[in-house]
C-alpha cells in the first residue's frame, strides 16, 4: 500500500512524504521530508506517530510545530475522514497562526491514501471560522502551497489602535505589529484587532470580545461597520464614548476613511449603555489621553 497520494506526479521529490510546520516568522508553512516508521497497514500507528512529530519543534529552531501548544483530546478515522478533537486551548490561537496550523496539519495528513479529509473539533463541537461558520472537512486543495496563494499572502503591518485608559474615560494609542491575510480589508483587520483587545498592560479593552463583526464596507470615505447584538453588552468599565471612539479613531487612521457609521444587526440608531449612537462619527482627538 502506498501511503502517499502523489496526484499523478512522477517527481521523486513529490513522492516523498513531508511533514508541514510553521516558519519561524509565523507567516507561512514549510515542509520537511519524513520517513514514517510505523507499518504501512497500521493506520492508527501512522496517525499517532505523525501527531507526535507535529508536536515537536526543530532542535535548531528552524520551524514551529503546529500542535506544540494545544491539547489534542483524541481523534477518529471514518470513511477516510480524520477528525481531530482539540481542547479549549485551540481557541486561544491567534488568527494568523490558527490558519497556518490548520494548513500544516491538513497538508500533512492528506498525503496518506487512507485520508481524504481532515476535520477539526473543539471539545466535540465542529470548528467554526471567526464569523461563526462551520469550517467542515478540509483537504490539501484548500491550502495551496505555491507562491501567490492564500498561505503565503500574509503581510506585516504596524497598526495604531485605540484602547481605554485605566479609568475607562479616555483613549490611549497602542502600536501593534500584525501579520495578516492580505485577502481581508484593512478596516476589518483593525476592527477585529480592537475587538480582540490590547496585548499590553498600559491599556484596557473597550468592546465585548464576544461580539462579531457582521459586515464592513467603505463608500465615499465613510466606513460602515455592522456588529451583532453582543456589541451592546459591555463587560468592561469604560464609557460609551470611549468604546465608540476606540473603533472610530482606529479606523480613521487610514487616509481613505473620514467618517465611521456603526450599526447593530443593521439598525443604524441604537442605545449603547446610556448613549444613543446614530449617524456618522469623525475622529475625536479630545478623548485621547
Amino acid at each position: 500500500m502506498s501511503m502517499v497520494s502523489c496526484g499523478g506526479s512522477s517527481s521523486e521529490d513529490e513522492e516523498l512524504f513531508k511533514v508541514y510546520y510553521i516558519n519561524q516568522e509565523e507567516t507561512g508553512i514549510i515542509s520537511k521530508v519524513y520517513n514514517i516508521e510505523a507499518s504501512e497497514d497500521d493506520a492508527e500507528g501512522i496517525i499517532n506517530e505523525l501527531l507526535e512529530v507535529l508536536k515537536t519543534d526543530s532542535d535548531k529552531l528552524e520551524y514551529v510545530a503546529p500542535i506544540k501548544n494545544i491539547t489534542l483530546s483524541g481523534y477518529s478515522l471514518k470513511d477516510k475522514i480524520l477528525t481531530l478533537n482539540f481542547g479549549r486551548s485551540y481557541n486561544e490561537l491567534g488568527r494568523t497562526i490558527e490558519i497556518l496550523n490548520r494548513a500544516a496539519i491538513v497538508r500533512t495528513f492528506s498525503q496518506l491514501d487512507f485520508i481524504d479529509y481532515v476535520s477539526f473539533q473543539i471539545e466535540g463541537t465542529p470548528l467554526t471560522d471567526h464569523y461563526g461558520n462551520i469550517i467542515g472537512n478540509m483537504s490539501a486543495d484548500q491550502f495551496i502551497y505555491n507562491v501567490g496563494n492564500e498561505i503565503n499572502t500574509y503581510e506585516k503591518i504596524e497598526l495604531k489602535l485605540y484602547f481605554a485608559n485605566e479609568t475607562g474615560d479616555k483613549l490611549v494609542p497602542v502600536y501593534r505589529s500584525v501579520v495578516y491575510n492580505s485577502n481581508i480589508s484593512m478596516e476589518r483587520l483593525v476592527v477585529e484587532q480592537v475587538i480582540g483587545g490590547p496585548n499590553t498592560n498600559i491599556a484596557f479593552p473597550t468592546i465585548n470580545k464576544d461580539c462579531k463583526l457582521n459586515s464592513i464596507s467603505i463608500k465615499d470615505g465613510v466606513c460602515y461597520v455592522d456588529f451583532d447584538s453582543a456589541f451592546l453588552t459591555q463587560p468592561n468599565n469604560v464609557t460609551a464614548e470611549v468604546a465608540l471612539y476606540s473603533v472610530v479613531n482606529s479606523i480613521v487612521e487610514f487616509s481613505n476613511v473620514n467618517k465611521v457609521v456603526l450599526s447593530v444587526n443593521g439598525e443604524l440608531t441604537f442605545t449603547y449603555m446610556d448613549f444613543i449612537i446614530s449617524g456618522s462619527y469623525e475622529r475625536n482627538l479630545d478623548i485621547i489621553e
